[in-house]
């Protein structure tokens, strides 16, 4: 078959090259036309040598077309894989350091609070123009698997403003499997799941093994007693004791979209663990990414001079993109939890939320079962997350400033560090420090600027804790540290993609 996939965004190198691996290990889809495109020519050049070297190496004939043009790499696409991060690492650092200043602390500041807020109204921005492109230059059926954050807001922004049918997909449910699986020393192939809620806070509503529940009291104590576990995911573990049920995301995640576990920096400490940027510090996904791109740019040679991959099935991810496109090819059964349209699958949560929920995908599409209410405190959870990701999807769409500032005062935790005034002036810094990137705001942060300048001159502005790091924040390694830990950091790149991409 002769299809066409085009990456957005392919500067991500270990994640772009993961994934095509993925889908030209399925035997039918090595016939793709595939184009990469990134405004990082340096980046593009090191992913497409990596990525034709793979392709020759398996005695494949295709060819990649690397474009910094957008449109160019769209033209004619079936599928399109949109992998941005919307300035980088340096408004990634905005994102974290200016709410930090008002008490607010995150651990990855992607999703929802104050940074994955102001992430969503850059990232909207750029794909309510990459949807126009694909509806002027791709095919008209064609289908877009988003894996940028914050995943819920642009796939809601997406389907209802740009006019494309777009998936979110994420991999957090899957880890999650696997640490079950792990906490109950069962294989994870036998165990069956249903999860179901929004990304990054969906409900492991049923664990079975041959038939027998272990989602509840057995799952919670077998994580209590858990010597590792009951150290990482202490915010996850009191979760499912107040709430009844497992959480997929990790406890750094988690603990930023509830009110509870982050709003006192000195108690911070008491809920995360450090073991691991993932687990709860301060600025930790930041850090983690700032050190992989400095490894990176001296590791790079050696992967050149590493074996290809093979794409004999052998190296293939847990992540879905690949299946899903298999199963609309050929017709080959494949059950994942995707990021779509509610549209009443969860009756007690709205009907335009985007939901993570179970899904069957075939020849015929994608199929998304009726799954009814899920139970009301889980939905609750949900559903303060969900007020704010409505509010500030129409936020970035209109560039209204008022709808910001209420998705920031809604937001769970900022509302519970700041009050209104320190709320409203943060997102003033925010939008000033991301007005290259903020086109529907232009004339907004042109107010804002001078809103901030006359309230430093009049000694109306807010003292802040300037220079404050964080409570839990580590220190980030510089290369020649890094190389003393030399597989470490590769392991480590390896595993989250190794570069972010300036798309």
């Amino acid at each position: 078959m002769s299809k066409k996939i085009a990456f957005i965004g392919a500067g991500g190198i270990e994640f772009t090259r993961r994934l095509l691996t993925d889908i030209l290990s399925v035997k039918e889809l090595r016939n793709l036309q595939v184009s990469f495109m990134d405004i990082n020519e340096r980046n593009l050049d090191m992913v497409t040598r990596l990525c034709q070297r793979d392709i020759d190496s398996n005695g494949l004939s295709i060819r990649i077309q690397a474009t910094t043009n957008r449109r160019e790499a769209l033209k004619d696409a079936d599928y399109i894989v949109n992998a941005v991060r919307i300035g980088g690492l340096e408004m990634f650092e905005t994102d974290i350091d200016i709410p930090l200043k008002y008490g607010v602390d995150q651990c990855v500041g992607d999703t929802m609070c104050a940074g994955g807020i102001m992430y969503g109204q850059r990232t909207i921005a750029f794909m309510l123009d990459l949807c126009k492109d694909i509806r002027e230059v791709a095919k008209k059926d064609c289908l877009m698997l988003n894996y940028s954050n914050p995943n819920a807001m642009v796939t809601w922004a997406c389907n209802r403003y740009g006019g494309v049918n777009t998936v979110g997909l994420c991999h957090g449910v899957q880890h999650g499997e696997r640490l079950i699986a792990e906490a109950l020393q069962i294989p994870h192939e036998e165990l069956d799941f249903v999860c179901a809620g929004i990304n990054h806070i969906t409900w492991y509503l049923s664990v079975k093994h041959r038939g027998q529940e272990l989602g509840g009291e057995t799952l919670l104590k077998k994580l209590e007693a858990h010597p590792k576990y009951s150290q990482e995911e202490k915010v996850r573990i009191d979760m499912f004791k107040r709430f009844g049920y497992f959480s997929t995301e990790s406890n750094g995640h988690l603990s930023e979209y509830l009110p509870w576990y982050r709003k006192r920096l000195d108690k911070i400490k008491d809920w995360i663990d450090l073991s691991y940027w993932i687990h709860g510090e301060t600025g930790g996904y930041l850090r983690f990414c700032t050190e992989n791109r400095n490894w990176f740019e001296v590791d790079f040679p050696n992967w050149m001079n590493e074996a290809p991959y093979s794409y004999d099935g052998s190296a293939v991810s847990v992540e879905h993109g690949a299946h899903i496109i298999e199963s609309l090819e050929t017709g080959k059964i494949y059950r994942g939890c995707f990021n779509v349209v509610n549209e009443n699958c969860i009756t007690n949560l709205p009907a335009d939320a985007v939901v993570e929920v179970p899904c069957y995908v075939d020849a015929n599409g994608i199929s998304v079962p009726q799954l009814g209410e899920i139970p009301v405190g889980p939905a609750a959870v949900c559903e303060s997350n969900i007020l704010v990701q409505r509010l500030s999807v129409e936020a970035a769409v209109r560039g209204d400033y008022r709808l910001l500032v209420q998705a920031m005062m809604l937001d769970p935790l900022t509302g519970a560090v700041c009050d209104p005034d320190e709320i409203a002036q943060m997102t003033d810094e925010m939008l000033i420090a991301g007005k290259d990137y903020l086109p529907q705001y232009r004339e907004e942060i042109k107010k804002a600027e001078k809103r901030i300048a006359a309230a430093k001159k009049n000694g109306t502005y807010i003292k802040t804790r300037e220079g404050f790091s964080g409570s839990n924040r580590l220190k980030v390694k510089t290369v020649e540290e890094q190389k003393q830990d030399a597989l470490n950091a590769k392991k480590h790149a390896l595993g989250a993609g190794a570069v972010e991409n300036n798309q």
